[in-house]
């Protein structure tokens, strides 16, 4: 078929589409949701079959869909309708939720049902978690038979039992039904209500007598909550990497992120409804560094078994001397790395190279492997006296670099990058520094840098990409633009094998995988040549004269003339609207 992706955004549910309709030999395009006239023009020039809208925040004008078959995907069960549909099941506690495909109609969300997939909510998932996961799973398969329903000339699906109607009209979820009430709400109420707002529009309330919204809201240790049991709910009592510690009336909770408000105005008066202007998401120890740098500091350990203990990294080990196995999460929000958390990643592979382990696992986080430097961070630079962005973002890109060279110089064991999601950018690059990289089928990878402004990048990337697809597999990859899904991946050979169905399965299989390469019978020869062709390598060209010359182009990027990162930061991280549709996607243009 001629398949139209309509969206908002080419976002990872929209990719993961764009990957797997094409793979399916389908023709796709896509077209970015600007205006009823663009729309309209878009339909005219690639006189698709079908039109299918993965992530919409309009309707699709008449014109359009009275001529056109226009399947809307919509992240809610039969029947409900409405813009807050996920927000609303997490914010109830559903244990069950879906996806649907409908067809456009004049009323939002109220067209005939072509395909529906259910799914469990995880206990504790946040919204853009459930929404990468879970969702993007669901849509795809109910996407695959929907489009099996099409038959060309009509309007109208193939015969098919339309299903019960079990949901309901949800409005808009405001301000005013997230609202926190600390003296009252328990612990889990108040994480029940920062995980549907996670993502966007976040939960509007106050730190420090400043309003702000909250995301990335974790449970704190019951050891944690005894040592402040005579504070009050709502009172800041400690810190921790990004993240403030909020007492709750049964509990307290770790709030990581927050976005600062531009109205003063507190939100138990009146919360502003309108999207605020100052969108930067940024850690909370950051954002109030002055207030909470008298607080006590709580670190954990980087290597501990209990998992109720939250941290951005923890270690941990399985299998026997000998053939042990180390495991090192780091679980950055959104895959962002700032340049603290890149040192943070350094020192952490430095504390792992004292313990005897024959493999290691980089496995990233849950969410998203990386995504490379921390563009909102960076931004933020801007508002601090004798800072810039530019000399941010070089900031930045070393401490990167500084932690790919800790995977790329490990040679007295294997170093496994596991993929539980997505990558992107540095991100990507800092996987391929490992010896062996692994995903699931649901990963999406967009190994290139140009969509960011014509960014040269770095990470070694000019290193560890040819060695993998030789020099000019190499080039002609970086000059795309388009995502890669893990199948395509392993074809093009960034992957070495992609298996498992989600994150979860994935994980699993990748310990008995990596318990089985570190008890292998040659392992010993193994690293043996692994370290002959590093030293080989470096008296070939030295790791640092791949970073210099890397850093030399991005130093173009940050100070040059050409301002193109720095208009395209700052459109990505104030979600400036698009003008265009770019024509990498927009291939009937």
């Amino acid at each position: 078929m001629r398949i139209l992706l309509l969206t908002h955004s080419f976002n990872g549910l929209s990719q993961r589409l764009f990957g797997v309709l094409q793979a399916l030999g389908h023709t796709v395009s896509v077209e970015l949701d600007i205006a009823d006239a663009v729309t309209e023009e878009a339909v005219e020039m690639f006189k698709p079959d079908v039109v299918l809208a993965p992530f919409l925040k309009r309707r699709i004008p008449e014109t359009v869909w009275a001529r056109t078959v226009c399947l809307v995907v919509h992240p809610g069960i039969p029947g409900d309708r409405g813009p807050s549909a996920l927000d609303w099941a997490i914010h109830r506690g559903d244990a069950q939720w879906g996806v649907t495909v409908l067809q456009a109609v004049e009323d939002m969300d109220a067209g005939e049902v072509w395909a529906w997939e259910p799914f469990a909510i995880r206990p504790g998932a946040t919204k853009s978690s459930l929404y990468r996961r879970e969702v993007t799973h669901a849509a795809v398969q109910a996407v695959l038979r929907a489009l099996q329903r099409f038959t060309p000339g009509s309007l109208a699906p193939t015969a098919h039992a339309k299903p019960q109607a079990t949901g309901n009209w949800n409005p808009l979820m405001r301000q005013t039904d997230r609202r926190i009430h600390w003296p009252t709400d328990t612990t889990q109420t108040i994480l029940q209500k920062i995980a549907a707002a996670d993502g966007s529009p976040g939960v509007l309330d106050t730190l420090f007598s400043h309003p702000c919204r909250l995301f990335d809201a974790h449970p704190a240790s019951a050891e944690i909550v005894s040592a402040f049991s005579e504070s009050e709910p709502g009172t800041v009592l400690a810190r921790r990497g990004p993240a403030l510690l909020r007492r709750t009336v049964d509990g307290a909770i770790w709030i990581a992120h927050v976005r600062q408000e531009d109205d003063a105005s507190p939100p138990t008066t009146a919360p502003p409804q309108s999207p605020a202007t100052n969108v930067l998401k940024l850690a909370a120890t950051r954002v109030f560094a002055t207030q909470s740098a008298d607080l006590p500091e709580l670190p954990v350990p980087l290597m501990r078994e209990d998992d109720q203990e939250w941290d951005e990294l923890r270690y941990r080990e399985f299998g026997p001397a000998g053939a042990r196995v180390g495991w090192l999460d780091f679980e950055f929000h959104n895959g962002a790395m700032s340049e603290r958390q890149c040192q943070r990643l350094r020192d952490a592979l430095r504390w792992v190279r004292t313990r005897s382990t024959q493999v290691l696992v980089l496995a990233g986080g849950q969410e998203f492997f990386s995504n490379g430097i921390h563009l909102h961070d960076i931004e933020a630079a801007q508002r601090v006296a004798g800072d810039s962005a530019a000399d941010a973002s070089m900031r930045n890109i070393n401490a990167m670099d500084d932690a790919a060279l800790e995977v790329l110089t490990f040679t007295d064991r294997i170093t496994v990058a596991a993929l539980h999601g997505n990558a992107g950018a540095g991100g990507c690059f800092l996987a391929l520094a490992a010896d062996v990289v692994w995903a699931h089928a649901g990963v999406v990878l967009n190994p290139h840098y140009k969509n960011m402004g014509n960014l040269y990048g770095s990470e070694y990337w000019t290193y560890s990409l040819p060695r993998r697809i030789g020099e000019a597999a190499s080039r002609a990859l970086m000059q795309e633009r388009l995502p890669l899904t893990a199948a395509d991946a392993v074809a093009r050979g960034l992957l070495d094998a992609a298996f498992g169905e989600g994150a979860q399965d994935f994980g699993e299989q990748v310990l008995q995988r990596a318990l089985a390469l570190a008890a292998t019978h040659n392992l010993a020869q193994r690293l043996a040549q692994k370290q002959a062709q590093r030293d080989q390598d470096e008296a070939h060209k030295p790791l640092a004269d791949y970073r210099a010359e890397e850093l030399q182009c991005m130093h173009r990027n940050f100070y040059g003339f050409d301002p193109s990162y720095h208009v395209a930061r700052h459109h990505f991280v104030y979600r400036k609207p698009h003008a265009w549709t770019p024509r990498h996607l927009a291939v009937h243009r």
